[in-house]
Order: structure tokens, then C-alpha cells, then sequence
């Protein structure tokens, strides 16, 4: 089979006539390597390296969500950016950043993620900043991730999954209490207020949220 180069919108590199093993015998060579992602849809493979703004955004969203669970005493099961595929699909990308909060119990203590056989993460972090050619949010949907943020720099949105679509929502499904527009007034924060700090206010308003009586 002959890979073709074609035209890409985003700043990464679109391979087309790419076959599953090709895709396979990619990801095992470049385990070792920090900093490049995957994306396979049906014989489509882009690859990318991300941005400094991309890796930022991306850190400081995981650390929200290590901040929430900790506060609300919820294990979970990080992976960063976890290989999710599935031959039978024929599809597979790496998210920015995955968990696995209400599935953390069934997957806490295995060495390998096999999505045939395991539920995908319930939350995937996806930004958007350098943007993809490839509809990842379809990806995302086809291996049944229950929940998205997609983060742009300037918007967020929260996806929940509905069947086989993503609807929009205004609050988190995982963390009801989590408003999209307060998850935001916290990114902007990033352009004033350094990493630390700004995680010391994010826990001090989550606090406020799950004080009894609140």
C-alpha cells in the first residue's frame, strides 16, 4: 500500500493509504519519543507536535481535574495521553490528557488498556489550539468516551455523549456543580496570575462549592 502526502490545514503532516499495522508499528517506535501524537481514522494518519501554548493549556486543565477529585475524595485512574484504538474501527488518537473516574475501579490495577475489552476514559481532554485535520471529536464518540473538554484558547466546551453524538453542555457530567463559564474565568486567569497561585484559588472556590450546606 502507498501512502500518499496531502495538503493539511493544521501544522502537523496528513498521511493517507496508511494501513493498521503501519499505524501500530508507528506508535511502538515512538513510545520512546515525547511529544508526538497519533491520530488514525480508516487509513487517514496525522502527526503532530504539539505547541508550548498547547502542552500549558492541557497541564493546567489535568490539574484542575486532579484538584476536583482531590477535594471531593474521588479516585482516579490517570493516563495522559493513552493510546485509545480499536482495530475493529479502525481508528485510534491520544488525547491531550484521559482519566477514568467512574470506570476508575475496573482499570486502577492493569498494566495494559485494552479498549475491546475495557470501557474507554470517561474524561478526555482535547486542545485545540493547533487544530487537527482529522475529526477527533468523531474518534472520541465512535470509542464511546463519555465526556470531552475542547479547549481552544479562548472557548471551552464541554461534550457530553448522547448515543453516538456529542451534545453541548453548560456543566460538567462528572462534576455537576462545575459551570463551563467558571472553568473558563479560571483559564483566562493564566494570562495574569502564575501557575500556582492560580491552582490555590481554583481549590479555594472548589471548596466553597462542596462546603455542606452550599
Amino acid at each position: 500500500m502507498t501512502a500518499t502526502l496531502i495538503p493539511s490545514q493544521s501544522s502537523g503532516i496528513l498521511l493517507t493509504n496508511i494501513s493498521w499495522k503501519t499505524y501500530e508499528s508507528l506508535l511502538n517506535e515512538l513510545t520512546q519519543q515525547g511529544g508526538i501524537r497519533l491520530t488514525y481514522d480508516r487509513g487517514n494518519l496525522e502527526i503532530m507536535t504539539p505547541s508550548a501554548p498547547h502542552e500549558k493549556s492541557g497541564e493546567l486543565l489535568g490539574n484542575f481535574v486532579e484538584v476536583l477529585t482531590d477535594e471531593l475524595n474521588v479516585d482516579i485512574c490517570s493516563l495522559g495521553s493513552l493510546t485509545c484504538k480499536r482495530q475493529d474501527l479502525a481508528r485510534g488518537l491520544e488525547p491531550d490528557k484521559c482519566y477514568y473516574i467512574q470506570n476508575e475501579d475496573v482499570v486502577w490495577n492493569k498494566e495494559q488498556i485494552d479498549l475491546n475489552e475495557d470501557p474507554p476514559p470517561d474524561l478526555a481532554i482535547e486542545i485545540d489550539i493547533t487544530s487537527s485535520s482529522i475529526d477527533r471529536l468523531e474518534l472520541y464518540a465512535s470509542l464511546g468516551v463519555p465526556e470531552v473538554w475542547r479547549y481552544d484558547g479562548k472557548r471551552l466546551i464541554i461534550y457530553q455523549l448522547e448515543g453516538n453524538e456529542y451534545a453541548e453542555s453548560e456543566v460538567s457530567p462528572t462534576f455537576p456543580f462545575l459551570l463551563k463559564s467558571e472553568m473558563l474565568r479560571f483559564l483566562e486567569l493564566k494570562k495574569t496570575t502564575k501557575e500556582k497561585a492560580l491552582l490555590r484559588l481554583f481549590r479555594e472556590w472548589v471548596r466553597s462549592k462542596i462546603q455542606p450546606g452550599e
